[in-house]
């Protein structure tokens, strides 16, 4: 493989013009011969640069509206042929194709033209064809050919140009053909993740990309190498935040703060909501009259837990908030915005991380969950399900009060984001207890209503929080030893699916017990 190879002509034919005129003038102060296509060739001619159409070099206008332009084998032939191969080598001399030595496409902005929701038909001519082509073949005769498809290497182009007097090197342009078949593979994963959702047909084979926003100094521990990639997504989140101040978040710091921001948004943001998170799983989740009240009411669920954990709001953070989270070591925090008095008062935090983005996620939205296992993967749908009144069915002689109705709605709400199996005691719109994780159902009731206890006692209470509280359990209760103990711990009223082989036999046991029980008919498991 020749090393360097001098750039004598480069082709250009970009949808992102972002710094498109100060490469042409750099090239061209290289002394290097412009090719372009429509509107890359205006721009440049417009500049002043002295550009060549492809379409005097191929012979053919440009037609069907732009779809043909550049699949002629004047360009591909110069991008794909051998220099150092006789029989190439000839048969460029019989039909007069000149080698194309860099080649700078940009594809169309396809991902955008989706995100933005376009009709069908525009997105469809948002799908690039001779942009990937062309880059795929300059990017396996890497050898001869340099191509950069990412503005972001603009300036890594020229420093190299500059180094070897005009000239790439093969170390360099190995780097940049494996970049243009990282970028090809996410948009052709972006255009058949389009067609399937579309046309309604599930994928036969399935692809995901990402783009890397972060390497990261290890996964979940420190022998797990890992780094942050980000989709072309605009669900608000930890891949759309702005971060004001901290040292960069680690892959735990991202998971959980994921996990802090999904379970925040749950909630109406019109009432000031607070979920702080703790290796995943929420230590204290509540709402309250003011952002500050409902911190200090989540914080008092598991003050032990609390400490190093990430706390997610559902409205704009304020300076008395603030005050309060700076009590105790955070890790990260995360909101739609913050005011000038609570950055001033994180300002002297050095190390907590703040997060705003603008908006919270809609969990009713759909999307796609993807776990790695063993061979393959897993793929599903977000769990998007929401449930209201309307939707409980009270299966007990007794029905909940409204009270106890508006607790357990809140309180089935943070058992979606609960590991499975999950158990959670709420009351007045707060959590008390927290059972997460368990292999039994039991095991969580009586964690949850153990943790309740401790509580009670670290803050002198005369009684301990689960009394007069509701349950909110992710699954059915397959038998009523579950209910019982919640009952037992104080518990009044109970929310869960419904669908065991015993129903009938845990319902009798509730009316027994006097508790109130609604059924939901939809599963959370989270695992």
């Amino acid at each position: 493989m020749p090393d360097p190879v001098l750039i004598r002509r480069a082709l250009i034919s970009v949808s992102d013009k972002a710094g498109l005129v100060d490469l042409g003038q750099a090239l061209a102060g290289h002394g290097i011969e412009l090719l372009s296509t429509g509107g890359t060739a205006a721009t440049l001619r417009d500049a002043g640069l002295r550009v060549r159409d492809v379409s005097e070099v191929t012979g053919f206008p440009e037609m069907m509206d732009g779809r043909v332009k550049t699949l002629h084998p004047m360009v591909h032939g110069g991008l794909l042929a051998l220099r150092d191969n006789p029989g190439h080598a000839a048969a460029m001399e019989v039909h007069g194709i000149a080698p194309i030595d860099l080649l700078v496409v940009n594809l169309y902005p396809f991902e955008a033209t989706v995100t933005r929701g376009a009709s069908p038909e525009e997105t469809i001519e948002n799908i690039d064809i001779g942009g990937p082509a062309m880059l795929r073949a300059a990017a396996k005769n890497h050898a001869h050919v340099a191509v950069v498809t990412d503005p972001e290497d603009y300036g890594a182009l020229l420093d190299e140009l500059g180094a070897t007097g005009g000239a790439t090197g093969l170390a360099f342009r190995q780097r940049l053909a494996q970049t243009v078949y990282e970028r090809t593979a996410a948009y052709d994963a972006a255009v058949s993740g389009w067609m399937a959702q579309h046309f309604g047909n599930a994928p036969r084979r399935q692809v995901f990309g990402g783009r890397r926003a972060q390497s990261l100094r290890y996964g979940e521990n420190p022998h797990q190498s890992a780094a942050f990639l980000v989709s072309d997504t605009t669900r608000p989140g930890v891949a759309t935040a702005q971060q004001w101040q901290g040292k960069e978040l680690s892959y735990n710091n991202l998971n959980d703060t994921d996990a802090a921001f999904e379970l925040v948004a749950e909630f109406d943001p019109t009432v000031p909501a607070c979920a702080i998170i703790k290796h995943a799983n929420p230590c204290g989740v509540a709402t309250g009259a003011t952002l500050a009240e409902a911190y200090a009411r989540a914080f008092d669920c598991d003050r032990t837990s609390a400490f190093g954990g990430i706390v997610a709001l559902n409205q704009v953070l304020d300076g008395p908030t603030a005050e309060r989270i700076v009590e105790i070591f955070t890790e990260v925090v995360i909101a739609p915005g913050a005011d000038d008095a609570a950055r001033a008062v994180f300002a002297a935090k050095k190390n907590l991380r703040l997060l705003t983005t603008d908006a919270l996620p809609d969990p009713a939205a759909p999307g796609q969950m993807i776990k790695q296992v063993s061979g393959g993967f897993l793929v599903q749908g977000r769990d998007n399900g929401v449930i209201g009144a309307a939707d409980l069915k009270v299966v007990t002689q007794r029905a909940p009060t409204d009270a106890e109705l508006a607790d357990l709605l809140f309180a089935w709400k943070v058992a979606k984001h609960v590991k499975s199996n999950a158990i959670v005691y709420a009351k007045d719109g707060a959590t008390v207890g927290i059972g997460a994780g368990q292999m039994s159902r039991v095991d969580s009731t009586r964690i949850a209503a153990r943790k309740a206890q401790d509580m009670a006692d670290a803050l002198g209470l005369p009684a301990t929080p689960a009394a007069g509280s509701v349950v909110a359990s992710d699954a059915f209760f397959p038998f009523a030893d579950g209910l019982l103990a919640a009952a037992e711990a104080g518990a009044r009223a109970i929310i869960q699916p419904g669908g065991s082989m015993r129903d009938d036999d845990v319902i009798a046991a509730a009316d027994a017990a006097g508790l109130a029980m609604v059924f939901t008919g939809q599963r959370h498991f989270r695992h």
